[in-house]
Parts: structure tokens; C-alpha cells; sequence
């Protein structure tokens, strides 16, 4: 139980890959509370990518449990994003998956910190994908945030080390959550090409990342900050 008596919030975990976190997390004895535009009965209501709904999350949080010691990010779009050209993606959706999946992130991170440095430090995980590590084609906008997630992770390390709040980043394959089982033509054309690539060639669940999430928001962690960490069965190796 190396979470016992820490409070960790965890932005779109209502489903999926979030959801496997949270409830990786609970396991270790964190109180855990799930934001999400959906969320648990227990949960916060926010969209993270409004400055508004996120200073709200940070103040109901600080109600309800007095501190926050963990922040996952890991709410984002992807699973409904059409693969297309680039050419053909419309400059509304790519503002739209960069507010949502970058963005959202700068905005937790400014309103958590500060309760954080309070505490005397904290840990940071966010999540990205294994994409721009290979440079997947026909989804530049969502391949492109995820980039700026790993380069928004090193920079905030390097500025947040004097205050003891740790900074890391995971990067999953391609996971079959419910989002992505709903869209049928993302598993056609990404499923066997993706398994197909990897060392471990099976599907990637969202059990499959919890574990390095878990470790990077644990003690056994207090020494790494501004790391990326590839979970796509040996797809990449980084």
C-alpha cells in the first residue's frame, strides 16, 4: 500500500485507460477522486480544458480532502478523431484536440502546483502515446499534442525539481479501451498493424499501463523526474 494517505485526482477517469489508473491507484491506498465530463458518482464534474471547471476541480478537491498529492493527467481526445490527410483536417478540430490534450494539462498543472509546493512536493504524470515516437501518419493533429505532452513534461520537471514535485510521463500503444472499441474503423485499420509490431504481440489493454503509473506517483520514484515511459509491448523501443 505505498499510497496510503495520499490524495490523487485523475483527469478523464471515468473510462478506459483513466479508469484502470484510478483504480490501480485506489489498490495502493491513495483516495482517489475521478474528473471527468462523465463522471463517477463520487466524481468531479470538469472539462479540463476550461480555465474555469479546473480551478472549481482544484477547490472541490481541497474541500473534500484538504490536499492533493498526486495529478494524473491523462483526460484527451483521440478514439473519435477520423484518420484523414492533414490537409483535410478542419483548423476547429486541431485547436479543439490541442486544447484538450495540451492545454488541459498546463491548466491542471498551474492550479495543482501551488497546493502541492505547500505540501512540501508532489508527483505528476501525464499521459501521451507511443505515436510520435513513430511518426503515425493520417492523425497529425492528435500525434502532434502528444509530442508536445513528452516536451511539456521535461520542461516542467526542470522548473519544478527545487519544489520536490516530480514530473513524468507515460506513453501507451495502441490500447483497446471502450473508446476504441465503439469506432470500428479505428480498430480495422490500427489493431493487427499495431500487434503485429510489437515484441509482445498480443492486444494492450488498460491494465497494462497501470503499473508504471503507479510507480512513477509512488516512493519508489523519488528520484526520477522529466521521464518518458514507452507501454506498447516493445513496439518502440525508447
Amino acid at each position: 500500500m505505498s499510497l496510503t494517505g495520499k490524495v490523487a485526482i485523475v483527469t478523464g477517469g471515468a473510462q478506459g485507460i483513466g479508469r484502470a489508473i484510478a483504480d490501480g491507484l485506489a489498490a495502493e491506498g491513495a483516495t482517489v477522486v475521478v474528473a471527468d465530463l462523465n463522471p463517477p458518482e463520487d466524481g468531479i464534474r470538469a472539462d479540463v480544458s476550461s480555465e474555469e471547471d479546473v480551478e472549481a476541480m482544484v477547490r472541490e478537491m481541497l474541500e473534500r480532502h484538504g490536499s492533493i498529492d498526486v495529478l494524473v493527467n491523462n483526460a484527451g481526445l483521440y478514439a473519435t478523431l477520423a484518420m484523414r490527410p492533414f490537409e483535410e483536417i478542419p483548423l476547429e478540430e486541431w485547436r479543439c484536440v490541442m486544447d484538450v490534450n495540451v492545454a488541459s494539462m498546463f491548466l491542471t498543472c498551474r492550479a495543482v502546483v501551488p497546493v502541492m509546493r505547500e505540501r512540501g512536493g508532489g508527483k505528476i504524470v501525464n499521459i501521451s502515446s507511443g505515436t510520435p515516437f513513430r511518426g503515425v501518419p493520417f492523425l497529425l493533429h492528435y500525434v502532434t499534442s502528444k509530442g508536445a505532452i513528452v516536451a511539456f513534461t521535461r520542461s516542467l520537471a526542470k522548473e519544478l525539481g527545487k519544489d520536490n514535485v516530480l514530473v513524468n510521463c507515460v506513453a501507451p500503444g495502441f490500447t483497446m479501451t471502450e473508446g476504441v472499441q465503439s469506432q470500428p474503423e479505428v480498430i480495422e485499420k490500427l489493431r493487427e498493424v499495431s500487434i503485429a509490431a510489437r515484441t509482445l504481440q498480443r492486444d494492450q489493454l488498460p491494465e497494462d499501463v497501470v503499473g508504471a503509473v503507479v510507480f512513477l506517483c509512488g516512493p519508489g520514484s523519488d528520484f526520477v523526474t522529466g521521464q518518458t515511459i514507452v507501454i506498447d509491448g516493445g513496439q518502440y523501443f525508447h
